[in-house]
């Protein structure tokens, strides 16, 4: 609907009301932007278990909608296809059964035009329902869904690589050349920070998950956190040094995952002659020194912290340390990678995902939200590391200190990287 179809905001709540609905079909328009330059043959395919195929993910994110929004709260709604439900949930067990999540590339129905009428289906109805006053279940509803097909969006960029580095002609993604990087980058300094007893958590009004809460006090010591991330250039210091041929450095289980999955470089690295080329969403390009590392799993990051003679920062710490950095540039199509750092200080947001030496555990307090929401965290709460900071995907709104990431700590396909800490 175009904004001048709207009635004449009255009071306050119309236009927050307005404001919502902005947000919404903004986000609902990015996921749309993101796949466009996509073929439907790219947007049905699947590289690897842990990612998903495109067309999977715009559907998805429209059955969030359909299933938790229209259905319980627009009268009438009339369902776009019921079988799509099988197809599109992705874990909520309280909510049916669901196709299993390593065969979505086998989902070459719906086709993709199907997907897109599924979308302005829900989409059309999305705008009936803001037809009446939004009440404050759905607005709850609505701010969820919001986020989580920004977190959509970044999933389909980083399973967007995963799937053309595994193509033979390392197709780009985007064909514009990414801003240069800088030819060394800056040396970067140890900051310290003050231990005491520091709050964490999510402490404003805007829109948080349930695993940032409840916000709680812990004790630091004093302790010492660098001004960058680490770069291309340390990393290929720590493979020249032997850093992948050295179990001493590793984890028992990380040792297990080099010599299992014969890791001796990040994730989309590949040695041609004696140059190092990544793959990016940009296409196959050399390895440029100055740029965060990415595609790094918390094995490697904690090995190379160890080389380095360093360690990783704890989640707490992490978050200390950030408040007050600036906010992220926005997202830009133009800028799929992280840049590097300027005068030695990347910014701790919309960098790289950074992991920290934390497990992924519940808060004090924490308690789980009713009904199918409640699947959202808190179950996931075993064996995963934490990550701070967003990354370059990321999108606008959807990074703050006390955000929460987490993955196993043998995955990689993620732009995650890391900055190193240190005692005091």
């Amino acid at each position: 609907m175009p904004l001048d179809d709207y009635p004449p905001l009255t009071a306050a709540s119309d236009r927050q009301q307005l404001k919502l609905s902005e947000r919404l079909f903004a986000t609902r328009r990015l996921s749309l932007d993101i796949a466009h330059p996509l073929s439907p043959e790219d947007q049905t395919v699947q590289a690897m278990d842990d990612a998903s195929p495109t067309k999977w993910h715009l559907a998805h994110t429209t059955w969030f909608f359909e299933e938790l929004l229209l259905k319980p709260f627009l009268p009438g709604y009339r369902i776009f296809d019921d079988r799509f439900a099988y197809c599109f949930n992705s874990y909520y067990n309280s909510l049916g059964e669901r196709h299993p999540r390593p065969k979505r590339g086998l989902l070459t129905r719906p086709r993709a035009d199907e997907v897109a009428a599924y979308r302005a289906h829900v989409d059309e109805n999305l705008r009936r329902l803001f037809e009446a006053p939004i009440q404050e279940g759905e607005r709850s509803l609505i701010e969820v869904g919001i986020n989580h097909e920004q977190q959509h969006q970044e999933l389909m960029l980083t399973d967007i690589l995963a799937l053309f580095a595994a193509n033979p002609l390392r197709p780009a993604y985007r064909t514009e050349a990414p801003e240069p990087a800088a030819l060394e980058g800056g040396a970067g300094e140890w900051r310290g920070v003050k231990g005491g007893i520091h709050e964490v958590g999510h402490r404003s009004e805007g829109f948080a998950y349930d695993n940032e809460s409840p916000a709680h006090e812990v004790l630091l010591r004093d302790f010492r956190i660098f001004s960058r991330a680490v770069t291309n250039g340390e990393w290929l210091a720590f493979m020249e040094a032997g850093g992948y041929q050295t179990p001493s450095l590793w984890l028992a289980d990380g040792w297990a995952a080099v010599e299992g999955e014969g890791w001796r470089a990040p994730l989309y690295w590949e040695r041609i002659g004696d140059v190092w080329h990544q793959m990016t969403l940009y296409g196959l390009r050399p390895v440029e020194a100055a740029r965060p590392v990415t595609h790094v799993s918390y094995y490697e990051a904690e090995a190379f912290a160890r080389w380095a003679g360093a360690r990783l920062p704890t989640e707490f710490e992490w978050e200390i340390a950030s408040l007050g950095e600036p906010e992220p540039a926005p997202f830009d199509f133009a800028r799929l990678l992280p840049s590097p750092a300027e005068d030695g200080v990347s910014p701790m947001f919309g960098g790289v995902w950074e992991w920290t030496a934390s497990a992924y555990l519940s808060y004090p307090g924490f308690k789980s939200l009713e009904g199918p929401l409640g699947e959202y965290n808190g179950k996931f709460m075993c064996n995963q590391m934490v990550l701070r900071g967003g990354s370059a995907l990321t999108p606008d709104g959807h990074i703050r200190p006390s955000y929460r990431n987490f993955f196993y700590p043998q995955q990689r396909w993620q732009m995650t990287g890391l900055r190193l800490a240190s005692n005091a």
